[in-house]
């Protein structure tokens, strides 16, 4: 699978969510109409893009519209990049402050609640597919292993890689990186 048909099936996945059915349902019924090979392509990509916001930058947005973000929040966070879509993705990737343009952060901002963006269950949507396919909750994980190693590994990215650290507890050093996130969250916060 390449990318123009990983985010071809985020896309899809994304028309079919609804109300009652959230993206990653629609994720998974999407996936599981696939082959065993093509959910464990889409992981790959799934990993490369998730992989490639793992930065400072972007974790400081979550930090921000999610008032705070651990590490696992912030694999949730990435995972609920992907699911807004290539368009959305790549303008947070490439400035992850454009996301306070974005009108679900800007909804969440106004109601002080800190869901917007984050999406856990899209990390898992391979594993529930392959799932749904084998009836077995360990299959994906060992097939997973084994196409790992039979292609070039993705490795997650050093501490280098993830940019320049700073302080997200300081609203002056927020502002400075993140001015529109900052003006959309940091409102309480002392200047």
């Amino acid at each position: 699978m390449d990318m123009h048909e990983f985010w071809g099936v985020i896309e899809t996945a994304r028309s079919a969510a609804t109300a009652d059915k959230p993206f990653a349902e629609a994720l998974v019924d999407e996936l599981a109409s696939r082959t065993k090979g093509d959910i464990l392509s889409y992981q790959e990509r799934f990993e490369e893009v998730h992989d490639a916001v793992y930065r400072w930058d972007v974790w400081a947005a979550a930090y921000l519209i999610g008032g705070g973000c651990s590490d696992d929040s912030f694999m949730d966070f990435r995972a609920g990049l992907i699911a807004l879509g290539c368009d959305w993705y790549e303008k947070a990737a490439a400035c992850p402050d454009s996301l306070a343009e974005h009108p679900d952060v800007i909804d969440a901002a106004r109601a002080q609640r800190d869901e917007a963006v984050f999406d856990e269950a899209a990390n898992y949507a391979a594993s529930n597919a392959f799932e749904r396919l084998t009836g077995d909750d360990h299959a994906f994980y060992e097939a997973w292993d084994a196409y790992k190693t039979s292609c070039e590994e993705h490795s997650q990215q050093d501490a280098d890689d993830m940019g320049e650290d700073f302080d997200f507890d300081d609203p002056e050093e927020m502002r400075l990186r993140l001015p529109r996130l900052s003006a959309l969250y940091l409102h309480n916060a002392a200047h």
